[in-house]
């Protein structure tokens, strides 16, 4: 029996889509669960490329969240490596989100363009403070400490190791025989340098001697391939950037076209607003080929509204993030499965695709967002932990954790998160989320192969091959669901064990 003619037949258990959400309950991910279907292919043959808004194509559903604890140059650098976006929050002057997402349209393959420097006066307890932040040695040294001095040497493990006296400044280590390229090497010639000198690290240099990019043994090893990149029309990595709706995003606007961003998300907590709208139909009218993505919006009358003024994309979420508690403290939002679907049927009939926005905390949550309609998921608690969001790791009752706030908490309202929430201004401050910690993941470039490999093997349970037949089996009811009951969804988890070991998030 073939697959379609097993999907047409008489025997549909379940329920579909518009069966499952028009009853008079709000829903999440974790209340239904879609029915299989019939494999008849293998997971390699999943596809997962997606449409982010009309004109942008991603091959892989994820983009990363524009919180100051998710998403800076880092992190949206190794997103599009990976065949997602990231998108620059704007807990930041305009000149800092500009710097982050200029970082990533010039960033080449291989190339780290803002190394970490030291100068001759910095000691052996600095590149030992480095190493345990960032994980590496191989640290140029410049006669400043900067990148726009001259470079006179570089510290690697071989000259510290050994050296009990860590206060000793590391001009009295440092290896001043460096061996250098030349700015505008290739990333080839780089590499044959490294394999013929035997080294870990090539500083890159201008004609005046000052440190301009360092290549990197490992990157090299780590960063060989990456057919799925996301990258625009001139081959360089696509990038996002969150703005207000205040008048001085307008600005921010401009200058982050003129930086070449890719799509500008409109960041509102609330997103059907006048003010809104306004700043839909300035940015359009003014700033010719760039996308636009409007929200958080979570009912089809907000989703009308927005896609009347020009979104390219919508945004779906209002209250289920794990440290948003807008819900309860507002009495005001929707449950996000139920939002998602219904915002997803009515912009479809535009021809605009949404975006899963929060709820999602493991890899069925992504499969069902997509199920029932999204076109992509943003994530924030998912990729808060890596190793490329912002913020240091430190420990707690030994486990590795790194900080993730809501951009409503009061420690980031306070820095300029309030701006989403037309709460800037304001003497009181009536907090719609909190600050928390999440455990460590490793590093996005390891953890999107996984995640993606989860993904294709929900499809193929399903019995579809990508995002585009999983929505038309959704249109036309024979993707099938059921509700699940409180025990059901017990019943599904781990239960009845003395004891087990939990599979960790962090892929190795």
């Amino acid at each position: 029996m073939s697959n379609q003619s097993y999907r047409d037949s008489q025997f549909l258990d379940g329920l579909s889509g518009e069966e499952l959400f028009n009853m008079q309950i709000g829903l999440t991910y974790r209340d239904f669960l879609v029915l299989p279907g019939f494999i008849d292919f293998h997971p390699s043959e999943v596809e997962l490329e997606t449409r982010l808004t009309k004109k942008i194509r991603l091959k892989r559903p994820f983009v990363s969240s524009p919180m100051d604890t998710v998403t800076e140059s880092s992190m949206a650098i190794a997103q599009a490596l990976m065949g997602g976006i990231g998108i620059i929050h704007y807990n930041n002057t305009i000149d800092q989100q500009v710097s982050e997402v200029t970082k990533v349209k010039r960033f080449e393959n291989g190339f780290i363009t803002d190394p970490v420097v030291l100068g001759p006066k910095h000691t052996i307890h600095d590149l030992d403070r480095i190493k345990e932040k960032h994980g590496f040695t191989g640290i140029p040294i410049t006669e400043d400490g900067t990148r726009n001095s001259k470079l006179i040497g570089i510290v690697t493990n071989r000259d510290i190791d050994f050296e009990r006296e860590r206060s000793i400044t590391v001009d009295k280590v440092m290896t001043t025989e460096v061996i250098t390229g030349k700015a505008g090497i290739t990333l080839k010639e780089a590499n044959d340098i490294i394999k013929k000198e035997k080294i870990g690290k090539l500083p890159i240099i201008d004609k005046d001697g000052k440190l301009v990019s360092l290549v990197s043994r490992s990157d090299l090893k780590k960063n060989k391939d990456f057919p799925d990149s996301s990258k625009d029309e001139n081959k360089r990595l696509r990038c996002g950037a969150a703005v207000s709706t205040l008048p001085e995003s307008r600005d921010r606007v401009a200058t982050l076209y003129e930086a070449g961003v890719d799509v500008i998300f409109i960041d509102s907590a609330q997103g059907n607003s006048i003010y809104q709208i306004e700043m839909l139909k300035f940015i359009k009218a003014n700033f010719r080929n760039l996308e636009v993505v409007g929200g958080n919006v979570v009912t089809r009358g907000q989703a009308e509204n927005l896609i009347q003024a020009g979104a390219d994309g919508l945004r779906i979420g209002m209250g289920p993030g794990s440290i948003c508690i807008t819900q309860d403290t507002m009495a005001v939002g929707r449950a996000q499965a139920t939002a998602v679907y219904q915002t997803a049927f009515h912009a479809a009939k535009h021809d605009v695709p949404v975006i899963a926005d929060g709820g999602i905390s493991n890899i069925g949550d992504i499969a069902n967002a997509l199920a029932i309609g999204a076109s992509a998921c943003m994530m924030g608690f998912m990729f808060a932990g890596t190793n490329e969001a912002p913020g240091e790791y430190f420990y707690e009752n030994g486990i590795r954790l790194k900080k993730y706030r809501g951009m409503a908490s009061i420690e980031a309202m306070k820095a300029g998160g309030d701006k989403r929430y037309f709460n800037e201004g304001q003497k009181v401050k009536v907090a719609q989320g909190v600050s928390g910690s999440v455990v460590d993941r490793g590093s996005i470039l390891n953890f999107i192969p996984y995640l993606s490999q989860g993904i294709r093997l929900s499809f193929q349970d399903m019995g579809y091959k990508s995002i585009q037949e999983l929505h038309k089996g959704l249109r036309e009811g024979k993707l099938r669901f059921e509700r699940r009951s409180e025990s059901a969804q017990a019943q599904g988890s781990v239960h009845s064990l003395y004891s087990y070991n939990a599979p960790s998030l962090r892929a190795e």
